[in-house]
């Protein structure tokens, strides 16, 4: 049975390229936001690093069985008795092209882990004629959409430029999905021009909870040959299904707390069912610019 009310923490983290050394700094803001009366808590993507080397990166990482920083998080959420939505882990695989995965996964309160998400879409973007990213040169997408219980109630797991995708999240919500997770490491640009506005939709759309944890400032990579640090936009979220914003956490690292009324998702859902009148309708024919004109 879905719970009335979820106490949900936001962690807001700005991590370097060490694990090792990102960690305590993690563990400290769970534990402050289970302080606090958190029965969930969920973390942003990147939680164990961000690095822009990938042979610092095949040094450092780990397959997901032999993973300090989860096994020291299971640890944690069993010792508080807290849901734990660990946004994303940069995890080691076997794939023959030594490609990564970018992976989110949900620990319930016995520290097992009971729902496991590769991020689908990779962020292979030019943002300037001086900044660009080609996610899936090192990391490998996901193949499926991925739903679960936390705490009693039925959520949909994304990771970061998933947002981009709508349908994802339409599905999930109709599938049940309830709460929606967006843990993020945005781009500063595309961030202030995009984030809190495609979030909102999201919501909007699909009548949901959206939970975003983010990435923000700069992070340390000491590492790193060219020791060039990336930046990220920050400003966690949390918006209720209507569209309002309920939490903004800012761009410096934090803990933060919201308590949800659940019973928001079916008042929203009933005054606009839009999930509900999906039609079928043929797809428009491509637009042949190679055409020479009459």
């Amino acid at each position: 049975m879905t719970p009335a009310s979820l106490t949900v923490g936001l962690i807001q983290l700005t991590v370097g390229d060490d694990p090792a050394a990102n960690l305590p700094v993690t563990v400290t803001m769970i534990r402050n936001a289970a302080a606090q009366g958190a029965q969930l808590v969920v973390t942003p993507e990147a939680t164990n690093l961000l690095s822009p080397d990938r042979n610092w990166q095949t040094r450092v990482l780990h397959r997901e069985d032999r993973d300090p920083t989860l096994s020291a998080l299971r640890s944690e959420a069993r010792t508080l008795g807290i849901w734990l939505l660990i946004g994303s882990l940069a995890l080691a695989t076997d794939d023959a092209d030594g490609r990564f995965a970018n992976r989110s996964l949900l620990i319930a309160p016995d520290g097992t882990v009971v729902a496991r998400y590769d991020k689908l879409h990779m962020f292979d973007v030019r943002i300037s004629d001086t900044e660009s990213f080609r996610e899936s040169a090192a990391y490998r997408p996901g193949d499926r959409a991925v739903m679960a219980r936390a705490a009693g109630v039925p959520v949909g797991m994304t990771v970061c430029y998933d947002l981009r995708f709508p349908h994802l999240y339409r599905q999930l919500a109709q599938a049940g999905a309830r709460l929606l997770f967006v843990p993020s490491a945005f781009n500063p640009v595309t961030g202030d021009a995009h984030w809190q506005v495609l979030l909102r939709a999201r919501a909007i759309e699909t009548g949901c909870f959206v939970l975003a944890p983010a990435q923000c400032g700069t992070h340390p990579a000491p590492n790193s040959p060219d020791r060039r640090p990336r930046r990220s936009h920050g400003h966690s979220l949390v918006v209720d299904p209507w569209g309002k914003v309920l939490l903004d956490g800012g761009v410096t690292p934090g803990s933060f707390i919201v308590t949800l009324d659940l019973a928001a998702v079916d008042e929203a859902r009933s005054r606009i069912p839009s999930l509900l009148h999906d039609r079928p309708f043929a797809a428009p024919e491509p637009d042949d610019h190679t055409r020479e004109s009459p």
